[in-house]
């Protein structure tokens, strides 16, 4: 637990918290650390033979493969095409997922219907094992990248929903009696008071979508077939090449950190008077 300090000054006391020494290390130093730590630990492990190189490539082979990803990427090669597919579908999935789960949030969190009556359901399809359905979509939509772009946003749209619903009751008691007292209206008053109030919530869950949308679409391409990374990974592994699917694996995550990313700066543009000190890493 942090020290409080207490300081006095013409009669006045100041209340000041004593960051830890951990938090006065820069951010860009602490993530390098941490980066140094796996690394040396990941080599360790495949040196000392603890396991199999079958099993854990070591960091020098992941990363020269990682280099001949990115040739192959960066000359229009099979895999860049394979990755632009999987981009595609994780962006198309992410689209889907914000219109449905944003529909679906403000019934949830605007009406007493959609509260009692839709939100169970939504839970318990929540609940389900979702890879599951990546078949199903596979026999409903082909083996196109429709499916792989339906699973993706089936994966990702819940957070969207618990997000938005949750933002139109953070509306504070006040506002609404105030809004309701200058007789807005139920449209002017969700567009113009509580959607505003409660972007932070809804970003929130934009962003765990935005990760759980390249699970969705990776499964569906593991699964279901395609040319994208998903395909690749499944052909290396099928293979033992797993050199070739970690270096695949942290390209993927490269993009999904991305889409985070471009998340979290359009949430800074939009709600800019909110400080979310988890997704920005401020101290």
């Amino acid at each position: 637990m942090a020290d409080i300090s207490a300081s006095s000054k013409s009669g006045d006391t100041v209340w000041t918290e004593e960051v830890p020494l951990i938090d006065r290390i820069p951010r860009s130093v602490q993530i390098i650390f941490v980066a140094v730590v796996f690394i040396g630990f990941w080599d360790l492990l495949t040196r000392t033979g603890m396991v199999s190189p079958i099993i854990l490539p070591t960091p020098l082979e992941t990363l020269k493969d990682m280099g001949f990803v990115g040739r192959n990427i960066f000359t229009g090669g099979y895999m860049a095409l394979a990755l632009w597919t999987t981009i595609k579908t994780v962006l198309y999935g992410f689209a889907l997922a914000i219109a449905i789960g944003f529909s679906l949030g403000i019934l949830v969190g605007e009406t007493a219907f959609g509260e009692r009556a839709i939100m169970p359901y939504l839970v318990a399809i929540d609940a389900m094992p979702k890879v599951a359905f990546a078949p199903l979509f596979v026999a409903w939509l082909g083996f196109d990248i429709d499916s792989k772009v339906a699973l993706a946003a089936f994966i990702a749209t819940f957070p969207i929903i618990v997000g938005t619903a949750a933002g139109l009751h953070a509306a504070d008691d006040n506002a609404r009696m105030l809004f309701k007292t200058m007789g807005a209206s139920r449209w002017q008053t969700l567009f113009k008071m509580k959607l505003p109030t409660g972007l932070p919530q809804i970003f929130t869950g934009l962003k765990i979508a935005s990760v759980g949308v390249m699970a969705g679409a990776i499964t569906g391409e593991f699964l279901g077939g395609g040319k994208g990374f998903g395909e690749l990974i499944r052909v290396a592994a099928s293979q033992l090449n797993t050199p070739r699917v970690f270096s695949l694996i942290i390209y993927l995550s490269v993009v999904g950190l991305a889409l985070f990313l471009a998340t979290v700066w359009l949430q800074r543009k939009l709600v800019f008077w909110h400080r979310d000190r988890v997704s920005t890493g401020e101290a």
